[in-house]
């Protein structure tokens, strides 16, 4: 019989430390065998002590190896050209990526096979592994990085008077059933590798900065400085009525919490991309990655529907009482702005999802023109559609029928009915044809 090494095949001489190696790549890989008692060449070498090697390879793989791999693994003494070689059957785990324990989760701990080879795999195939093996919620996902630190999570549930240890991280889905810590777990770790940008423009536009700042650590460190910092740049307006004042903010308190609450729990932190709040004279735009839920609209939302993206995120935010129940934030936000000229708009498109928020005194201040791009009327209350599309007009100029389509979150047809709708109403005009088609606002709003 002639043995030669293959992608399916590797051959020891003696038994060596590094079998694990060989075990962890054909585990990740399509499963393999391995003989120990026969050289490189192929030539038959046999092995003195037959029970006492197996018996240390069985423990070097129980041992050295995450996930446990022993379930795919299967021991034979052979008696080949009447020497006793050990050989070594290893099936492709179904808990991929397998990888040496005091290496981690890493190229330098996890191996593939190459042909007759084991080599280190990439950062890509660990984390296609992962993807295929726990599924495409990120969250539950397993973190590429495992050495995590909780200290400013910690010291939030301390304050709370809430429990924090590794029954309660299992619980909440921060360490996964195979004892690994989950992307939750990065999340709120104080390595999360996402943050929080917000920049400070003078006047409507992005021409000049005034200030930008970045946040990083843990979720919950990002939300509280990213708050703190937003209520530093709310200011006061001092008004009179008779000898009484009057303060009102820029911005409700519980419309900034709520917007700022909802970019950092329901977007999709699959994408790397940072959460971005923009602070202009006339407006906050509050930006996160990742688009509407499928299934949901803009309609579905503003009547108070929720479908988490990130239940497990949500679930604890709920936990630790910084959102009352699903569905409620938009709600909130709208209804903080009840009874004034000034409305927020909710803005969606495949990538991305924005909140903006008016600035109430801005837009009271008499000495500033209707026409300002932060100006946003409260047209015809009835029909939240035409707010939201009015809304758009007047902070983009013009509106497109695929940008109201993506607004909304309706069809085309659905989408043409509403705008003729409102040209009908003479809230906008069309200018062009087809579909290039652009509507701006109606004479008697310019």
């Amino acid at each position: 019989m002639k043995f030669e090494e293959s992608s399916s095949i590797e051959l020891k001489e003696t038994y060596v430390s590094d079998i694990k190696k060989e075990v962890v790549a054909f585990a990740n890989t399509k499963g393999g065998t391995i003989y120990i008692g026969i050289s490189d060449n192929g030539s038959v070498i046999g092995v003195e002590t037959p029970d006492e090697v197996m018996l240390q390879a069985g423990n070097a793989v129980r041992d050295a190896i995450k996930p446990d791999v022993t379930l795919f693994v299967d021991y034979k003494i052979e008696t080949i050209e009447n020497k006793k070689v050990i050989r070594i059957s290893v099936q492709r785990g179904v808990d991929r990526p397998y990888y040496l324990a005091d290496k981690g989760l890493k190229p330098s701990g996890v191996y593939v096979r190459q042909g007759s080879a084991s080599v280190p795999a990439s950062e890509d195939a660990i984390r296609q592994m992962i993807k295929e093996t726990d599924g495409d919620t990120y969250e539950k996902v397993r973190s590429f990085n495992q050495d995590l630190a909780f200290e400013y999570m910690a010291k939030e549930m301390n304050k709370r008077g809430l429990e924090f240890g590794s029954v309660q991280m299992t619980t909440l889905g921060i360490i996964g059933d195979d004892g690994l810590y989950t992307n939750l777990g990065l999340l709120l770790s104080d390595q999360c590798v996402h943050s929080i940008k917000i920049a400070y423009f003078e006047g409507a536009g992005k021409n000049v900065f005034k200030d930008r700042r970045e946040f990083h650590g843990s979720l919950l460190k990002q939300l509280s400085e990213a708050y703190e910092y937003i209520d530093l740049l709310n200011r006061t307006k001092a008004t009179f009525s008779g000898l009484e004042r009057i303060d009102t903010r820029d911005y409700p308190l519980e419309a900034i919490r709520e917007a700022l609450l909802n970019s950092i729990v329901h977007r999709e932190y699959s994408f790397s991309g940072s959460t971005l709040i923009n602070v202009y004279d006339d407006r906050i735009e509050f930006t996160s990655l990742g688009g509407l839920v499928p299934g949901l609209s803009i309609e579905a939302i503003l009547l108070g529907v929720s479908q988490s993206r990130n239940e497990k995120l949500a679930n604890f935010f709920y936990r630790l009482r910084l959102i009352e129940a699903y569905g409620t934030g938009i709600t909130k936000i709208l209804s903080s702005y009840k009874d004034n000229e000034a409305q927020p708009s909710i803005k969606a498109t495949d990538g991305a999802f924005q909140v903006v928020l008016p600035n109430l005194n801005y837009l009271a201040d008499s000495s500033i023109n209707k026409n300002s791009p932060g100006r946003i009327l409260n047209v015809n209350s009835s029909n939240p559609q035409f707010q939201t599309i009015m809304n758009a007009v007047m902070n983009q100029g013009s509106i497109t029928r695929n940008q109201t389509q993506s607004i909304l979150g309706v069809g085309q047809t659905r989408a043409l009915k509403i705008l003729n709708e409102m040209v009908e109403a003479k809230l906008i005009v069309p200018i062009g044809k087809g579909k290039n088609t652009e509507y701006r606002l109606y004479e008697s709003y310019q």
